[in-house]
């Protein structure tokens, strides 16, 4: 598994799951209840990870929709 993105924008996660999906990539999102150990601030990160295979392609659809990843 490799990180295509991390953000502390929950919609980004979401928006992004999505395209991925619309293009057969599975994305697996972690750190989604971290809001239990910062008191729901937001300020922690979440992160979406994709298969290796996965990564190259998630990147170029990333890019397409102009979505910065880190």
């Amino acid at each position: 598994m490799k990180e295509l993105l991390r953000t502390t924008d929950p919609l980004l996660i979401t928006r992004v799951a999505d395209l991925l999906a619309a293009e057969g990539i599975a994305a697996f999102p972690l750190d989604q209840h971290m809001s239990v150990l910062e008191g729901s601030l937001g300020i922690l990160p979440r992160r979406l990870m994709v298969a290796d295979r996965d990564l190259f392609m998630a990147r170029a659809i990333l890019r397409d929709n102009r979505i910065h990843h880190e």
